[in-house]
C-alpha cells in the first residue's frame, strides 16, 4: 500500500472520555449548538460560549491518548501517513504524531475574530479578554463553528486525490464537507476503508467495526505487516 489519508472523528477520542455530539448526558447535550458553536451564537452571549469551551479545555486536561491516537501516530512514522481530523482535541499530538491537519480547529489555540491574531489558549477564556496583538476584546477559541470554512481544505482535497488508500475511523458520515471526503476519493480511483463502532452509511469499498482502541491498533499492525493482531 502506498500512500494513507486517515481522516478521523469523535469516535477516535471518545475512549479517551472525550464525549460525542450523541452521547446521551454529555457536555454537547446540555447546550443548543446554535448557542455555543455557530458565530451568530458568540455574537449573542460570549460569556456562555467561552464556559462551554473551557468546560471543554477542563475536560481535555485531564483526557490521554488511547490505544488508537497510539497506532496511528505509529503510522504516520512508518510510512508518512497524512493524519487529518475533526476532533479540537490534540491526542494524537500527544500520542507522537506529526503536523496533523486539525480542520476544525484546535481547543488549545485562541483567536482574535477582530485581527485574526491567534496564539495559545489559556485553560480559561472570557469574554473581556483582550486581544495579545491589537488589545480588542474579541477573543475567541480556534474552533472552527457551523456556517464557518474548515481549514486545511486545500491541503486535505489534494493529499486525498494523490493516496492510495483513503481510511475514515470513527466519524459519522453527516458532517460536510468531510462526509463528501469518501465520494471524493472513489471518483478519483482511490481505495477505501471504514473503521468505526458500526457503519455510517457512506459507502466504502471495505468496512471493520467495533470500538476503535481495538480495531485501529490492529489494522495498522496488519497494514505495517509486523505480525502482530489482525482483523
Amino acid at each position: 500500500m502506498g500512500k494513507i489519508v486517515v481522516l478521523s472523528g469523535a469516535g477516535l477520542s471518545a475512549e479517551s472520555g472525550l464525549g460525542t455530539f450523541r452521547d446521551a448526558g454529555g457536555i454537547w447535550s446540555r447546550y443548543d449548538l446554535n448557542d455555543v458553536a455557530t458565530p451568530e451564537g458568540f455574537a449573542r452571549d460570549p460569556s456562555q460560549v467561552h464556559a462551554f469551551y473551557n468546560a471543554r479545555r477542563a475536560n481535555l486536561a485531564g483526557a490521554r491518548p488511547n490505544a488508537a491516537h497510539a497506532a496511528l501516530a505509529r503510522l504516520q512514522a512508518a510510512r508518512g501517513a497524512t493524519l487529518v481530523t475533526q476532533n479540537v482535541d490534540t491526542l494524537l499530538e500527544q500520542a507522537g504524531a506529526n503536523d496533523v491537519l486539525h480542520m476544525h480547529g484546535r481547543l488549545d489555540r485562541a483567536k482574535c475574530a477582530a485581527c485574526g491574531h491567534d496564539w495559545d489558549a489559556p485553560l480559561a477564556m472570557q469574554a473581556e479578554d483582550p486581544c495579545p496583538a491589537c488589545a480588542a476584546r474579541a477573543t475567541r477559541p480556534d474552533i472552527v463553528w457551523f456556517g464557518e470554512m474548515p481549514k486545511e481544505l486545500d491541503i486535505i482535497e489534494a493529499r486525498i486525490a494523490a493516496a492510495d488508500l483513503f481510511v475514515a475511523i470513527g466519524t459519522s458520515g453527516t458532517v460536510y464537507p468531510a462526509a463528501g471526503f469518501v465520494d471524493m476519493a472513489r471518483a478519483c480511483g482511490v481505495a477505501t476503508l471504514e473503521l468505526n463502532l458500526e457503519a455510517s452509511g457512506s459507502v466504502f469499498d471495505r468496512g471493520i467495526y467495533g470500538p476503535a482502541s481495538e480495531i485501529v491498533p490492529a489494522w495498522v499492525a496488519d497494514t505495517l505487516g509486523d505480525g502482530t493482531a489482525k482483523v
